[in-house]
């Protein structure tokens, strides 16, 4: 039981490192959109399911909460975050953007990242490597550069 509560509590944790650590990440697109446009920079968008995908988060935790990448994306990329929680609730308007946003962009599974320019136009798509940050900002500037 003991052994049990201990996972339990980790696995929660883990599992809401994403909005614990996202107060760079905006969750609404039209925001984000805007402001990649003020500063000329493109958009990274992650659809995640935060609180029950274990890829997402892996991806969070091993990649998006480091330090090393939220250095990188602080001037490179505006963050946004489509997340799909089944435990947490999110306001409606923002699960309604998310389900729109996950149809338009054609979605099928998670965590999809998606490099969009700033009037929302897909330059590349990728998810989880298992890599740290480094290898991760490496993977990210060559879908940049093409």
């Amino acid at each position: 039981m003991k052994k049990t509560l201990i996972y339990l509590t980790a696995f929660l944790m883990y599992g809401l490192n994403i909005n614990a650590s996202g107060s760079d990440w905006l969750t609404n697109f039209e925001k984000a959109t805007k402001e990649a446009t003020e500063k000329k920079q493109q958009v990274l968008a992650v659809f995640s399911g935060s609180d029950w995908c274990a890829w997402c988060m892996k991806l969070d935790s091993e990649i998006l909460s480091k330090q090393e990448f939220k250095d990188y994306a602080k001037d490179k990329l505006v963050l946004f975050l489509a997340d799909f929680p089944m435990k947490n609730k999110l306001p409606e308007e923002t699960s309604k953007q998310n389900k729109m946003l996950a149809e338009k962009y054609n979605v099928e599974g998670f965590p999809t990242v998606l490099l969009l320019d700033a009037s929302g136009k897909v330059l590349a798509k990728t998810g989880y490597r298992k890599a740290g940050p480094a290898e991760y900002i490496e993977h990210l500037k060559t879908l940049i550069k093409n």
